[in-house]
């Protein structure tokens, strides 16, 4: 009992470790799995330390060596930039993949420039000397270079070949910028280049963003205006390379490459097409028949409902592919950069010149508004007007009879408008009034007269900036003529002249006495086709101006139209006219007259219509032997609008000649298009063409550019 009980009170270590009667070792089997777990872990332990002895005493010097010859390499990824869809979801500008031979320069690793550009040089098309200049850019700081883009299986696979000879030099993957239907809409989706050192520091200097020297950076059109949506955030991959520069082991992205915005345009590939190739053939008709050779012809067409650009043609045309090629830019490059044709101009937005006749509605249109004609207002036309001295002819010998504003606008009566010009400066009956000198009248009324039709035509969108999201828009000018400088027609400050009037009373000037009617026919200013085409739209909505747009709705990257994801781009209305309903249909009854009742300046091309139009024609004087500009705006159907159009052809000769012809098609487009008066036989879809690839529109501009020769020398501008 005792030797039980003293068993029992000892410490329990104790009697783990003495094993406790011998004679019942078999009774608990855990106290042998702990002995052999002991034994694992020392064993283990044991293991290791050797391990690590070994690698540290026998291969040590070996290790060494590779951590000091290997390095990690943070190889630039460039972001898949936005894609471009057309109204309808059809694709208009996207990224595809392609492979591109680039250098990194490395820290560690020698790199014999002249012995690898002498070996590569032949199989990717270029001299030495000029892939050697590629690899020592003068700019320190840019550790990856682009040495080729688009190349091919075999100068990929040379490199991979050889890459234990080429140190540094790698094939990557890379976005490049596709337009899969040329020239299609050039001026409005623009083009992209490869960033300069200028362009890469003004973007960090303005929004702190880097841009990789091989991703592409919008230069023009909607490329340029939403770069901010499609560029993307750039990537980097993180590579381990041995002391030649291959690579060991790929680490993956860290961070990854972030993609652009989608973006879907107002603008309708089909009717852009379409326009296009009407504009070229007309041209065509145009040289062949009355020997005219434009070098410029536009187009805008708006939706009046949203301000949304339907279509938009600036000829001559481009290929914004060919920015994405450098041996393309240097090979058209006489034709790209040529003065006398400026291919890459979108004149729609940026060229102004003399609206002619296009603009009687809206001067007319203030003379009702402000009194000083009443829709009942007729006066006969012999064919001319008495201003001062100055004897002003109508566009029509012998004149077109007793003329009201109706009339005036459906025969574009001139007499008509150099009297209301002079009415609204106060000139009655082609002389002075009452207790007043020629040089009061020219400080004062002659400023009121022309302040007024100037102002209107502001209102209804001429004359400044529209606000279209394209990059390059001009604003147009305003003259006056200068007695002092033989009558040449000098700038017109109008809002200078207006502020002066209502703190002075007078506003001092050297103009010219028969200016304030040369004004009213649309002679004394310059608008672009973008500014008529506003003014016809704010016409068809009765004076509610929309600012005009291409840009219909963002999408998040890596989504389409198709998702319904976008956020679409709201409606903005500009200005809101206030019109007397009454003066409204007297314009609006003149330009359905010169389109659809006999005598019509237009009723030629619309006569037989389908429908029923509302247009205004313009021949304006182009310049001293010269011929004319080529004008018209309008939008149909006229009780309901749907399309507002303007069409400008400097040296088109008359306006009945090339722009009417060209605005009847261009309406026959659109209703075809959306299955409206025309017969099923003659109905079309919202597709690009299938015949758009052979037709002249598409082939035009690399025929035209081919036929003049790339000099032997050229910098990329």
């Amino acid at each position: 009992m005792r030797l039980t009980r003293a068993k029992r009170q000892a410490p329990l270590a104790l009697r783990l470790t003495s094993g406790g009667n011998p004679g019942n070792q078999g009774e608990n089997p855990k106290y042998g799995r702990i002995h052999w777990m002991y034994g694992m872990v020392f064993v283990s332990l044991s293991v290791l330390v050797l391990r690590l002895g070994y690698l540290q005493i026998a291969r040590g010097e070996e290790f060494r060596a590779q951590a000091s010859t290997s390095m990690l390499t943070h190889v630039p990824v460039l972001p898949s930039r936005g894609w471009i869809y057309d109204t309808h979801g059809l694709l208009l500008a996207y990224d595809q993949p392609s492979f591109t031979i680039r250098l990194t320069r490395l820290r560690k690793a020698t790199q014999d420039y002249a012995a690898m550009a002498a070996l590569l040089a032949p199989v990717c098309d270029m001299r030495p000397a000029e892939l050697l200049a590629l690899m020592q850019h003068k700019n320190p700081g840019q550790t990856v270079i682009t040495l080729l883009a688009n190349a091919n299986t075999r100068q990929v696979a040379f490199v991979r070949e050889h890459q234990s000879d080429l140190p540094g030099v790698s094939v990557e993957v890379i976005p490049q910028r596709a337009y899969p239907y040329g020239d299609l809409a050039d001026h409005v989706l623009g083009y992209v280049r490869l960033p300069t050192e200028a362009d890469i520091n003004a973007a960090k200097q303005k929004d702190h963003y880097t841009y990789l020297p091989d991703q592409w950076l919008g230069k023009d059109g909607v490329e340029k205006q939403y770069e901010s949506l499609l560029r993307g955030l750039p990537g980097d991959r993180v590579v381990e390379t041995n002391s030649r520069g291959v690579p060991i082991h790929d680490f993956g992205l860290d961070p990854a490459p972030q993609a652009g915005n989608s973006l879907q345009l107002t603008l309708d590939a089909h009717l852009q097409a379409e326009a296009q190739q009407i504009v070229v053939d007309e041209l065509a008709y145009v040289r062949a028949k009355y020997h005219y050779d434009p070098k410029e012809a536009d187009v805008v067409m708006l939706d009046p409902r949203d301000g949304g650009v339907l279509a938009l043609v600036s000829y001559p045309y481009y290929n914004p592919q060919w920015f994405t090629q450098p041996k393309q830019v240097r090979q058209y490059w006489n034709y790209i950069w040529n003065p006398s044709l400026t291919p890459t101009v979108n004149h729609a937005i940026a060229s102004f010149h003399y609206p002619g006749s296009t603009v009687k509605p809206v001067n007319l249109l203030a003379a009702l508004e402000t009194g000083v004609i009443r829709p009942s207002t007729t006066l006969p036309d012999p064919g001319y007007a008495e201003v001062g001295n100055d004897t002003r002819k109508d566009w029509m010998p012998g004149g077109h009879g007793r003329v009201d504003p109706v009339r005036a606008l459906q025969v574009s009566c001139d007499t008509y408008m150099y009297h209301v010009g002079m009415w609204m400066a106060h000139w009655w009956n082609n002389s002075l009034p009452e207790h007043t000198t020629l040089h009061h009248w020219l400080t004062t009324d002659h400023v009121r007269g022309l302040n007024t039709l100037f102002a209107w035509e502001e209102r209804f969108g001429l004359g400044q900036l529209t606000g279209i999201d394209l990059p390059g828009e001009q604003k147009g000018v305003f003259y006056d003529g200068d007695s002092t400088r033989g009558g040449i027609q000098v700038p017109y400050p109008l809002h200078q002249a207006e502020a002066s009037l209502r703190e002075h009373g007078q506003f001092p000037n050297h103009g010219l006495l028969y200016n304030n009617a040369i004004a009213a026919i649309g002679q004394s200013q310059q608008f672009t086709p973008m500014q008529l085409a506003v003014y016809a739209m704010t016409l068809a909505n009765g004076g509610k101006r929309l600012q005009p747009h291409v840009l219909k709705a963002v999408y998040p990257p890596g989504t389409s139209p198709a998702s319904g994801q976008g956020q679409v781009v709201p409606v903005k209305v500009q200005a809101q006219v206030a019109l007397h309903p009454a003066n409204l249909r007297v314009i609006q009854a003149g330009m359905y007259a010169a389109c659809n009742k006999p005598g019509g300046t237009a009723y030629k091309s619309f006569a037989n219509a389908p429908y029923r139009a509302a247009g205004k024609t313009g021949t304006a004087q182009l310049g001293q032997g010269r011929v004319d500009v080529s004008l018209f705006v309008g939008y149909a159907p006229a009780d309901h609008p749907q399309v507002a159009v303007a069409v400008m052809v400097p040296g088109g000769g008359e306006s009945g000649e090339t722009a009417v012809p060209i605005a009847r098609q261009l309406f026959d487009a659109y209703f075809k298009e959306h299955h409206e008066f025309f017969p099923a036989t003659q109905w079309t879809d919202a597709y690009v063409p299938g015949g758009w690839f052979r037709c002249p529109a598409y082939t035009l501009p690399t025929a035209q550019a081919l036929a003049r020769p790339a000099p032997e020398r050229s910098d990329e501008a």
